[in-house]
């Protein structure tokens, strides 16, 4: 089973959260671990790290925190979790680097390619601002995505 880790899980709920409060101003990693009942120092290194990254800008002072650095409709869900974990990998022979033991026996290496770019195209267009919508409306838009890419692939 696919499963992302905990500290992507983490990354894209604060991206969400500021993303929903946006309005306010900077969140401080404080104030979003108490609200979701994130550990605080596991969520201020995944903040740092998306900043590092150019998702997010901190500001300093009595009422810093971190916010968007561009617009959350502009941000994706894969942009978010490669910043956090690196590279998504299905296998470990579909890696950058592309070997393994098995490498000159493998029968499945391709379709497992084909999978993991699959994975990564879906996650490429689920952006922050869309995890803001109604699951509905985000199934439903998923939903006629897949059904478009199968109609193209006929």
């Amino acid at each position: 089973m696919l499963k992302l880790t905990k500290k992507a899980d983490y990354g894209l709920m604060a991206m969400k959260h500021l993303a929903e409060h946006a309005d306010r101003g900077a969140s401080s990693a404080k104030e979003i671990a108490e609200a979701y009942g994130i550990p605080q120092e596991a969520l201020a290194k995944i903040l740092q790290r998306l900043a590092k990254a150019g998702l997010l800008k901190s500001q300093h002072g009595a009422s810093g925190g971190y916010f968007l650095a561009r617009d959350a409709h502009r941000i994706s869900a894969f942009e978010v979790i490669r910043a956090i974990d690196g590279p998504l990998f299905i296998t470990s022979c579909v890696t950058v680097r592309g070997e393994c033991d098995q490498s000159d026996r493998c029968n499945i290496r391709e379709p497992l390619r084909h999978v993991s770019q699959r994975i990564e195209e879906v996650l490429r267009r689920i952006t922050i601002s869309a995890m803001k919508e109604e699951p509905q409306e985000t199934e439903a838009k998923e939903e006629v995505l897949v059904k478009i890419h199968y109609a193209k692939s006929l």
